[in-house]
């Protein structure tokens, strides 16, 4: 793989564009003393404005951490962390979430529950009164409609189906228009048929929005298919040991995952985590990268 485009900082290889999420020596430490527990090691990482990132690693590694720090709900314990130019907390940014529990409230209608960020989200909420029933409900019901819920909008979320639901989520965590979109596990609980379903709705709603996706997830398929760059973390406490451009032609599909460039792709990366989990500190050897 040719390393031309890519910017080097830290070790940490950048596909190009503007640098809208920045790590710099950003690290996380639970609790004082005896008691500390340092979840992420000082870590340096860049994510170009657009561009969609998977992190992937054992369990307790520091994805869900790292995920939380960019949201602003948690607080670098050494270092720092930017996001769109300032660090966190400076700048207000709207941001789109999406959990592996769809979390729909159940006295609101799937509608309803898709508009909710309208409502309380600059500056869609100042107009919020004035275009509910109008503008907003048609955005709300075109998204339904891209993800395959035509009709479905007066529905309750326990007359859906998991998946169903967790497409009603994504429309949510998008519908605000979101500078960013951070996925935790989205798709964990789903079924495999289901879960590949809504990995090409996903991959849709990227290809037509161009946003930023931070994706964290165990399914190292599901990584490949969604990503442009996947980051493999070490053990507690986190590190980003391994950073590679997914090189695969878009829009992807589920036959794809079963070639040999696909397959392999998920053979080093189950490597790197088992290595990981034993620790046996293996280092970054993706090309173009120290």
């Amino acid at each position: 793989m040719s390393a031309q485009g890519r910017e080097m900082r830290a070790g940490t290889a950048v596909s190009p564009g503007a640098t809208f999420i920045e790590f710099e020596n950003a690290s996380i430490t639970y609790g004082r003393g005896a008691r500390a527990v340092q979840a992420l090691a000082p870590t340096s990482l860049r994510i170009a404005e657009g561009d969609f990132v998977a992190l992937v690693g054992p369990s307790g590694c520091g994805k869900s951490t790292i995920l939380k720090m960019v949201g602003e709900l948690l607080k670098p314990s050494t270092g720092h962390v930017f996001v769109s130019g300032r660090e966190i907390g400076a700048k207000p940014i709207r941001i789109g979430m999406a959990y592996q529990n769809p979390t729909l409230l159940p006295w609101l209608n799937i509608r309803d529950n898709v508009m909710l960020p309208l409502k309380i989200v600059p500056p869609f909420r100042q107009e919020f009164r004035s275009k509910r029933k109008g503008e907003f409900r048609d955005r709300v019901d075109a998204m339904l409609t891209q993800v395959g819920l035509a009709g479905f909008g007066e529905k309750y979320p326990f007359q859906l189906s998991g998946g169903m639901m967790q497409r009603a989520n994504l429309c949510r965590a998008l519908i605000h228009e979101p500078d960013l979109l951070l996925l935790d596990e989205p798709f964990g609980a789903l079924d495999q048929f289901t879960r590949e379903e809504l990995w090409a709705i996903m991959q849709d709603l990227w290809l037509s929005k161009k946003l930023t996706v931070l994706l964290v997830t165990h399914d190292l398929r599901e990584a490949a298919y969604l990503a442009n760059r996947i980051c493999v973390m070490s053990s507690r406490p986190g590190r980003i040991l391994d950073d590679q451009i997914v090189e695969l032609s878009r829009p992807r599909n589920i036959d794809m995952t079963f070639q040999p460039d696909f397959v392999a792709l998920n053979q080093r990366l189950r490597a790197l985590i088992v290595g990981a989990r034993g620790g046996t500190g293996i280092v970054n050897h993706a090309p173009g990268t120290a």
